[in-house]
């Protein structure tokens, strides 16, 4: 997996930094990737980052998409929506061994 930072936006009032991305990849990949590969890129913490939308681009092999990180794992839970929320609980389920 490619990923390319298109931009970033720092957001000192709610404590975050907003990201825009590019991922080239054969496939539309998960969140759960997009996550920790952004967590890698930009060298921080993979709790701190949420992804908020991923859009594969129609006709190539890139996907699109937008992630915050934040400063402080509570602040990103006051802020984010619970829909948002939701999906990540359901990542991490998804992601620890039985």
């Amino acid at each position: 997996m490619k990923t390319v930072i298109t931009a970033t936006k720092e957001n000192p009032l709610i404590g975050r930094r907003e990201i825009t991305f590019e991922i080239e990849q054969p496939s539309t990949p998960t969140r759960a990737e997009v996550r920790r590969d952004l967590a890698v890129t930009m060298k921080t913490e993979i709790d701190l980052v949420w992804v908020r939308s991923l859009e594969s681009v129609t006709g190539t092999h890139r996907t699109v998409g937008l992630a915050h990180i934040y400063t402080d794992a509570k602040q990103a839970l006051k802020v984010e929506p619970e829909h948002i929320v939701k999906k990540h609980e359901e990542k991490k389920k998804a992601e620890e061994p039985q």
